[in-house]
């Protein structure tokens, strides 16, 4: 066998797909807001483009002596064009030309907010509490969820706790050890902690949580306290007449109760829940106007954006720039052609969509969600001519406002049922009758969900009885044993 380097000629095909369009891609993809910063870091990174100002889109041509005016000042002050184009920006991080009047978006930030820790720790430390009795307080204020419950078992929380006082005794071998934390030490500060606000904080389970709320109350002696400690279970599957003969009560006074109940607050540590604001700018606007529904981009806080004349004049000098400042030239300038080309294709592509979602839910426009018809991605992309994935991007975290409200993109999509007349029905339009037709029901006799097929059945609307339960859940509609009314 002969070793050493040969060189073969070989043909293959590969797919290779432009930078560019990468970044288009990118481009459709984003929000209205990170568009706006793209576009200021392409304006800063890239001399040849520059900032449209709104007056310069309104203002009357300059008088031609104005003009002269402009060019004489322009000479006696001409700076180091070779010096700037050659420049990429890297060192300077500013751009060749006076951005100071562009508007720049400021994202309005609240104030940080106390979470639940927080607002614990605030009434532990108002608390004559001994240091060890402190150190167990936070252990259990560490294991407090966000909606108020305790998630860890006392002996988790004895576990965990003397872990710190073992490592802090390996730290400090001189000091004396303190004693390990037990079970009853825990149960006594879990009786502490339980009494601080939101009532019902700590609490372990449901039971406990409602407990704890009819005791900050000082209702200790209601039925409804009775209840919830002795038939909890009965009470959670409204076995509303068994509940009667036990307690010798009528039924409906039971259920009375029960509704009393249900005002309680389930999760009382979302009261202080961190969870920050979301801030939503529509990327598109719909109108009504002279009866008509119009699409409009709302896109007036974007940078306009345009060739620089001043630079394009300084490129065309072909006998200055050669060599490597000819290449830099030509990328930069091919660049912000793009860039302004692939922000108008997205434009154009946005209205497309939305235009032809208009035209086909305009009865859901006129009427209400009942009226929404089925859509997929795949008959957008067909009617405009564009594969799925870019309508797939276009429609992804991007908000429109309309006369029903602000809507994700996402909305107008969903899968069809079935009718008798040939047509298709939205999911979400068929959700929205089910909660309609509860919300309209008899509560004695509430629609079981035979009943409610059977209903859609005089509609023209084929639907199992399997799919009537599954949007009765995602609905959090109870079953109609637990919804009748005494």
């Amino acid at each position: 066998m002969k070793t050493g380097l040969q060189q073969h000629a070989a043909l293959s095909q590969q797919l290779r797909i432009n930078p560019r369009l990468y970044q288009a891609m990118d481009l459709l993809y984003m929000p209205l807001l990170d568009l706006q910063q793209h576009l200021k870091q392409e304006l800063l990174g890239n001399p040849f483009l520059e900032l449209v100002e709104p007056e310069e889109e309104t203002e009357v041509p300059l008088a031609e002596e104005a003009k002269e005016d402009k060019k004489e000042a322009e000479k006696n002050d001409e700076p180091n064009w070779e010096e700037i184009l050659l420049d990429d920006g890297g060192d300077q991080g500013a751009p060749p030309r006076d951005l100071s009047e562009a508007r720049e978006y400021v994202e309005p930030v609240p104030v940080e907010a106390k979470d639940l820790a927080d607002h614990l720790r605030e009434q532990v430390r108002m608390l004559d509490l001994t240091p060890r009795q402190q150190l167990l307080a936070e252990e259990f204020i560490g294991n407090i969820a966000e909606d108020g419950y305790l998630g860890a078992t006392l002996d988790e929380i004895v576990t965990g706790v003397n872990q710190v006082l073992e490592a802090h005794a390996e730290q400090a071998p001189g000091e004396v050890k303190p004693p390990l934390y037990t079970v009853a030490e825990a149960e006594e500060m879990l009786r502490i902690m339980q009494k601080l606000d939101p009532p019902g904080v700590a609490a372990r389970d449901l039971r406990e949580c409602l407990l704890l709320q009819i005791e900050a109350r000082s209702e200790t002696d209601t039925l409804a306290y009775r209840l919830v400690r002795d038939a909890f279970d009965d009470l959670k599957a409204h076995r509303w007449s068994d509940l009667g003969k036990r307690f010798a009560l009528d039924a409906a006074d039971v259920q009375n109760v029960a509704d009393e109940l249900a005002k309680l607050d389930p999760k009382p540590g979302l009261q202080h829940s961190s969870a920050s604001e979301a801030y939503i700018i529509p990327d598109l606007v719909v109108e009504k106007i002279d009866g008509q529904y119009k699409v409009f981009l709302n896109d007036s806080g974007l940078p306009r954006l345009r060739i620089s004349k001043t630079y394009q004049d300084i490129a065309r000098d072909k006998k200055k720039f050669q060599g490597e400042s000819k290449d830099f030239i030509n990328q930069r300038m091919n660049s912000a052609h793009w860039m302004i080309q692939a922000i108008e294709q997205r434009r154009q592509t946005m209205l497309k969509v939305m235009n032809f979602i208009v035209d086909r839910q305009r009865e859901f426009f006129d009427k209400g969600v009942e009226f929404l018809k089925p859509l997929t991605l795949r008959e957008v992309a067909d009617v405009i001519s564009m594969h799925e994935s870019t309508v797939s991007r276009v429609t992804n975290e991007k908000y429109v406002q309309t006369p029903r409200g602000l809507l994700p993109l996402k909305f107008f999509f969903s899968s069809g049922l079935s009718t008798t007349t040939g047509e298709d029905a939205s999911a979400r339009a068929i959700r929205a009758q089910i909660q309609k037709m509860v919300a309209d029901e008899d509560p004695k006799n509430p629609l079981t969900d035979q009943q409610i097929v059977e209903m859609f059945g005089q509609k023209g609307v084929k639907i199992a009885r399997r799919t009537v339960a599954k949007y009765r859940d995602q609905l959090s509609i109870l079953p109609a044993r637990m919804r009748k009314r005494l």
